[in-house]
């Protein structure tokens, strides 16, 4: 049984084109144009009264973050209880991606200048990294260890407390710095004109890493 009142369903609706509006801003204009004033201006509201359900460009900024790193996990982690290894986890993230392209370019594009997000989004985005550490820790490996292997005992604080040796730690990053190259070159539209399937590319990419992460 829904037990909110009328007042709060109307703030949770009226929030809900709030972040509407400014992914239409972001789209356009990126997010660091961000202005809770044109937002206002489009939905019939003064200023004052939009501030009363965020009080800061950053609030809504926090919250537009946080609702893209949820449903990144959350996609992540239905493929990954549904059994998707490496791979198909990647294919994943660039289907998520190619979905909700500004969601993806707000989490992992540019900064937003000055802006500085709260603990609880390096939290969600851990899980993130949690789900990949986890699918790159039953890859075959018999390779020695590396310089940079030997660093990551030591500089291990972004796994955020997973027990994964080293040497996963390593594939993850590799895997991860990888992925996120291929994909932030095409949904900034650097492939365009260049004539070739980016799909393809990222297939090949994804096939080349995966091979060199399970050899290592």
């Amino acid at each position: 049984m829904d037990t909110t009142t009328p007042r709060e369903r109307y703030r949770t609706q009226v929030r809900a084109e709030i972040k509407e509006h400014a992914w239409e801003q972001i789209a356009t204009t990126g997010a660091t144009a961000l202005s809770l004033n044109a937002i206002a201006k489009q939905m019939g509201m003064s200023g004052p009264a939009l501030y009363r359900y965020y009080a800061s460009r950053d609030e809504l900024i926090t919250e537009l973050i946080r609702d893209a790193y949820r449903s990144l996990a959350d996609t992540l982690r239905s493929a990954s209880l549904a059994g998707a290894d490496l791979a198909a986890l990647a294919h994943a993230v660039r289907g998520w991606a190619l979905e909700h392209p500004q969601r993806y370019l707000l989490i992992y594009g540019t900064p937003v200048p000055g802006y500085h997000a709260p603990d609880d989004i390096t939290l969600i985005s851990s899980e993130i990294m949690a789900i990949l550490l986890d699918a790159c820790a039953v890859l075959p490996s018999d390779s020695p260890a590396t310089p940079f292997d030997a660093h990551l005992a030591d500089h291990r604080d972004w796994a955020d407390g997973h027990p994964a040796p080293p040497a996963v730690l390593h594939r993850a990053l590799s895997f991860w710095t990888r992925l996120h190259g291929v994909l932030s070159l095409e949904l900034a539209g650097h492939f365009t004109g260049m004539g070739f399937d980016p799909a393809l590319l990222f297939a090949a990419e994804l096939e080349t890493l995966t091979e060199r992460l399970g050899s290592r």
